[in-house]
């Protein structure tokens, strides 16, 4: 350090200091600008793509929840579709178990008056063959009765005691 200060010329430091002088007003000239400008633009770029992914950040928020909104209507929509069509189900369950006891019951009336129709008849029919018989069991007794005159003489004796006179 003493050698410098020994041998310090101020000549050679004046020559230095203005070259250095004149080396910074070229570069604020020529240089400072461009760099100041290239700075700035690259600031700016920055910036914007900050902002950029910012605005790509809220948007993509935005989707997701337009998507999970639209999931949820979608979801309460098929669940709407599957409740309706249980209650489909069970109302055409119901029509159908209402229409087939309504159908055994018109097939229960129908076998009833069937029965009762069969049952008339077959007492018709009975009464029909008890009085055919009766008839023919009484014209046999009749004609046995009444085949030897004795017979027919009580009989007559027997119904004219019978008869009551006023």
């Amino acid at each position: 350090m003493d050698k410098l200060i020994n041998d310090f010329s101020f000549g050679l430091f004046f020559w230095q200091a203005l070259i250095l002088v004149i080396l910074i007003l070229l570069l604020v000239k020529f240089a400072w600008k461009p760099i100041m400008e290239s700075i700035t633009a690259r600031e700016e770029g920055i910036k914007n793509a900050l902002l950029s992914a910012e605005n790509a950040k809220r948007e993509m928020e935005n989707l997701q929840a337009d998507n999970q909104r639209i999931l949820n209507e979608a979801r309460a929509e098929r669940d709407a579709m599957l409740k309706e069509a249980r209650e489909m189900k069970e109302k055409m369950i119901a029509d159908s178990k209402i229409e087939a006891q309504e159908a055994g019951q018109k097939m229960i009336e129908q076998a009833k008056a069937a029965i009762e129709s069969e049952k008339n008849a077959a007492m018709a029919e009975l009464k029909s063959q008890v009085s055919t018989l009766s008839l023919s069991i009484a014209e046999k007794l009749l004609k046995e009765e009444l085949s030897n005159k004795e017979s027919q003489t009580k009989l007559v004796e027997k119904m004219l005691g019978d008869v009551k006179l006023n």
